[in-house]
């Protein structure tokens, strides 16, 4: 049986020329949610908690709106044209959280020395620090402590493949996924939907 990361859907796969496409984002979004459930235990709870219960609010945008919600650019921009704007909410918060994994996991890959937790702190404080209160922080500070070490991550994710396909395939995940998350978060901002 293939390793996870090769048979999931890769944000590098998502069509992006007419605007980032919905239901590829949000599999690859799916995908990973489940990629972190390798590890069994709730040691990334935060992190997919967070991530899933967005995915769910952009999902039901989508499926009441189908068609005019086939990018995400024009889920939020029809979105707007209403009283109630939950899916643009979701949205906003769901690039957050994809843009704290997707930093943490390039200073892994950019640092082959640093531990997983320190990369997921460095993007912690630059990402999503400056939205919580201190209470938050310091409870998202403990649980970022339980993350795995470096070695056991790759272990987990690689599930006995080959480590150099995995760090190739994850440097063309994370790639693709940097640039959809640049993209939207410019997007979001200069439309006035929310600051990522």
């Amino acid at each position: 049986m293939a390793p996870y990361f090769e048979t999931v859907k890769s944000f590098a796969d998502i069509p992006i020329s007419d605007g980032i496409d919905t239901k590829s984002f949000l599999e690859a979004s799916d995908g990973l949610v489940m990629m972190f459930s390798l590890f069994g235990s709730q040691v990334f709870g935060f992190v997919q908690s967070d991530i899933r219960n967005n995915i769910n609010g952009v999902r039901n945008r989508y499926q009441s709106s189908e068609e005019c919600s086939r990018t995400l650019e024009s889920l939020a921009e029809n979105e707007a044209k209403e009283p109630r704007r939950d899916g643009t909410a979701c949205l906003v918060r769901l690039i957050r959280g994809l843009s704290l994994t997707c930093q943490a996991l390039q200073n892994m890959q950019r640092d082959k020395s640093a531990e997983l937790h320190v990369c997921f702190k460095k993007s912690y404080d630059s990402v999503l620090k400056h939205h919580h209160t201190f209470i938050i922080r310091s409870v998202v500070y403990v649980a970022i402590r339980a993350v795995p070490n470096r070695r056991d991550f790759y272990d987990k994710i690689a599930q006995g493949g080959s480590q150099e396909k995995l760090d190739e395939e994850l440097c063309r995940w994370l790639e693709a996924l940097d640039v959809i998350v640049n993209r939207m978060s410019s997007f979001l901002e200069n439309k006035g939907f929310g600051r990522v």
